[in-house]
């Protein structure tokens, strides 16, 4: 019941504009006609219903099945068919064939060194048809190295208050996000504590560009805020679409 909470008040916290972000990025490059989209990391399923909506035939993969559970709900208050499936990543050996993948938010950045993301690719290349479209995002190196570490956020309302502190993680490029709610429970009159510690890390736009050669992708398109602006310095977050070779 805990995890299951603290799910709901992460999805509470997460931005809604985001989600529309990301769906505009995906449908400015691939026009929707009812192709099979797998969405990686897909959480509450926000992104997955409204890709669904603009014409996608749309599965949610996640690793939390608390997550999933409250994709479910939604999926059921819109009138949605949208298949949930749990599991790593790493691991998409028993999924069909699909013509698109998604993986955002940074989920990429979950994993936790080079191999593991190469094995992503490779999982998402097995998945795909010559000329199949991947899309993800994942932290920049100025974002990782240089804004993330010190950084504090906290958030109060009457039923619960979030707190939030990312510092250097022990890899290069890595950071740990910690995260800590306390949701009040009436029937006990107190406060449950919820902790989590959330592992990061990044690579350089080289690293994740031959990862994706090396998985069979071709022509990657690499852009910043939202796939409107060229990469920079100061970009915060980096957007990548790979097409399957």
């Amino acid at each position: 019941m805990i995890y299951s909470t603290f799910a709901e008040v992460y999805d509470t916290l997460m931005d809604d504009s985001l989600y529309l972000k990301w769906r505009d990025y995906v449908l400015a490059r691939v026009k929707p006609h009812g192709q099979r989209l797998l969405e990686l990391a897909g959480g509450s399923g926000s992104l997955a219903l409204l890709l669904k909506q603009a014409g996608f035939d749309v599965a949610v993969f996640d690793l939390s099945s608390e997550m999933l559970a409250l994709a479910e709900a939604k999926a059921e208050q819109a009138k949605v068919d949208l298949p949930l499936i749990q599991g790593d990543m790493q691991d998409l050996s028993a999924l069909p064939k699909c013509d698109v993948v998604t993986c955002f938010d940074d989920s990429i950045c979950y994993m936790k060194d080079l191999a593991a993301v190469q094995a992503v690719f490779t999982q998402v290349a097995a998945r795909l048809p010559a000329g199949g479209d991947f899309f993800f995002d994942a932290h920049s190196l100025h974002q990782m190295d240089d804004l993330f570490p010190g950084y504090m956020y906290n958030y109060q309302t009457e039923d619960y208050a979030f707190m939030w502190h990312s510092y250097e993680g022990e890899v290069p490029h890595s950071v740990e996000h910690d995260l800590t709610f306390f949701v009040y429970d009436e029937k006990l009159d107190a406060y449950h504590p919820m902790i989590e510690t959330h592992k990061e890390r990044t690579y350089s736009l080289e690293a994740f560009k031959q990862a994706l050669a090396s998985a069979g992708f071709v022509q990657v398109e690499v852009t910043a805020e939202f796939g409107e602006q060229p990469v920079n310095d100061k970009s915060t977050r980096w957007f990548f679409h790979a097409k399957k070779g």
